[in-house]
Order: structure tokens, then sequence, then C-alpha cells
């Protein structure tokens, strides 16, 4: 048996991105084993998919170069892998990746493709492409030890009974998520059809979904009431999920859920579309020559206006579910 260390310690939606690039490549290769060192509390991402191990660890344990050296060494011991994947690549795991070649083990890691991402959201460009899908930069990364990885892109549902819809209307930057009202008056239009379950988190967001909740009909707000795992589990059994670019679309895809996703800063050229889901579920101002401007939507409008959010027309997001 093969073992893998690999690590990816943030954001949530890129580590639930791992999880269907890890089922395929462990069901393609049964001598491999995966060890996935993460947060203690995404654990429930990788629940049930056969030769993985989770290794949930707090990062504040392992503060500065002495804090990572002792991580690095805690894990060679407790596992004794045979290769490591940095699906990650950031300073705290540039460090880590140099310690485990000084002791001689075989790293290999993700190549983000910065430069091609840069120029994907430069305004002036006009010549926008699709670029590798990140979970393609996932597998590539196994690839390159001589694994074989192919990736079905297709959904699998995990729950036979599928009802209600789900609306995640919140993200985590400005850029990504529809005006409140917006978010609302849809809310509105589908609980006329359909039962509608509110997904989010926090204090601030279970506020406003309880509030929606008592004012729009057919409604229920899930946020803040849930479990990870509980959470997954009722993603299973929605007909559909509504989200902005965030975890949530991620979320369904590894529970086999159809997704609607909503795009404004940012693009599905920049490789994020949940494994899985559509390109004609895709939500958008196409005609926007200043779209993508971000690629994790985190930045200022350069228009000041916001339109790639302010001017969707939410009857397009009404048309792809009914």
């Amino acid at each position: 048996m093969t073992r893998i260390l690999v690590y990816r310690f943030s954001a949530f939606g890129d580590v639930a991105m791992t999880a269907p690039v890890f089922r395929e490549l462990l069901e393609q290769n049964p001598n491999v084993e995966i060890v996935m060192v993460s947060r203690k509390n995404f654990k429930g991402l990788f629940a049930n998919i056969p030769n993985l191990i989770f290794k949930g660890i707090d990062l504040d344990d392992y503060k500065g170069f002495l804090g990572l050296r002792r991580l690095s060494n805690d894990l060679i011991i407790e596992f004794q892998p045979d290769f490591i994947a940095n699906l990650h690549d950031v300073i705290r795991t540039k460090i880590i990746d140099k310690i485990y070649r000084r002791k001689g083990l075989k790293v290999f890691k993700i190549k983000k493709g910065k430069e091609e991402k840069e120029k994907l959201i430069d305004i002036w460009n006009l010549d926008k492409v699709q670029l590798r899908r990140t979970v393609e930069r996932y597998a590539d990364v196994f690839r390159e030890m001589g694994f074989k990885v192919e990736l079905s892109h297709q959904l699998r549902s995990l729950s036979q009974k599928k009802t209600g819809i789900g609306f995640a209307p919140f993200a985590q930057h400005k850029g990504k998520m529809l005006p409140l009202e917006k978010s609302y008056e849809l809310a509105r239009l589908l609980a006329k059809k359909h039962q509608v379950y509110f997904f989010g988190g926090g204090s601030k967001e279970t506020e406003t979904l309880e509030k929606w909740e008592k004012e729009i009909p057919n409604t229920k707000s899930l946020s803040g009431k849930l479990s990870l795992e509980e959470e997954l589990d009722k993603i299973s059994q929605l007909e559909l999920m509504i989200s902005m670019d965030s975890a949530n679309m991620h979320l369904a895809s590894l529970m086999g859920t159809r997704c609607i996703s909503i795009w404004g800063a940012t693009h599905p050229y920049a490789g994020f579309l949940g494994f899985g889901q559509s390109p004609d579920d895709v939500v958008q101002v196409k005609d926007l020559t200043c779209r993508p401007c971000s690629v994790f939507g985190d930045k200022e409008c350069y228009r000041g206006d916001w339109a790639c959010l302010e001017e969707l027309d939410i009857q397009k997001i009404v048309g792809k579910v009914l």
C-alpha cells in the first residue's frame, strides 16, 4: 500500500473540492491510501471515502517555524508516508515542504497558475479563456507522482429522495454576492412553487435568514442549526441548490446535488466551478468586458457600481429552476 500525505488547510470551499478528486483517485488506484491533513472542523467533508484517513489539526497549536517543524515531525512519525502532496502552496506549506525535502521525502505541489489568473482578471484583457479547472490541478499533483487519475466530472447522487430547493445567498466577499434585496425577491418567487431551505452561518446571516423565514411562506432557515455532517446530509436530499460562487456550491457537488451558481466579479473561467456542475447552470452578466476582475471576489469594483451583480436578472435563475 502506497501512502500519500496530503495537506490543504483553507479555504473551506477549496478543501471541499479535494474530496471528489480523492474519491476517484482512490477508486482508480486501490493500492493507494491518502492521509488528508486539514482543519479539525473540515472532517465531515471526507466521510465515507475508502482508503482515506483524515487528520484534523488546530493550526494554533503549530505556530511559527518551530511549530511547523513539530507538526511535520509528528505527521512523519504517525503516518510514515511514501509521498507528500501540497495542495495549498502558501508560506506555511512551503516551509513544511522544505522540511520534508531535507528529510529526503518526495514532495509534489499544486501548480496554481497565478500568472494566467492575473492575466484573466486584467480588465484590459478582452481575450478571456477557460483556465485549467482546480480539480484537475489537484489531480495533476498525483499524476506527477505516477498515478493514473481520470476525473469523471459527473455528479454522484447520494440520496434517492430529492425534494426542496436549497438557497445560500451569502458569500465571503461582496464581489461574489447578490444584493440581499435581489436574493429576498428570488426566495419569494421560488417559494411560490417550492419548499425553500436557507443555508448560512454566523450570527448576522442567521438573523437575516430567520427574518426571511418569518416573512416568506414555504421557507425554512437552517442557518446555525446543523452540524457540517447534518448540513451535508440535508444538501444530499435537495432537488437543487442555488448558491453564489461559494463553498455551498462545492458542498452540493460533494453530495451529488445539482447547483445553479451565481457569479459576479468572479468567473468560472478561473477554474472554480463545482465538480460535476454544468456550465448551463451558471448565471452571470455576460456582456461586461471588465469581468472577471477578481479570482476570489475580494477586490473593490473598478467601475464602482457592481454592475456584475446589480444588473443580474433573477428571472434568469427562476427560468433555470422551473
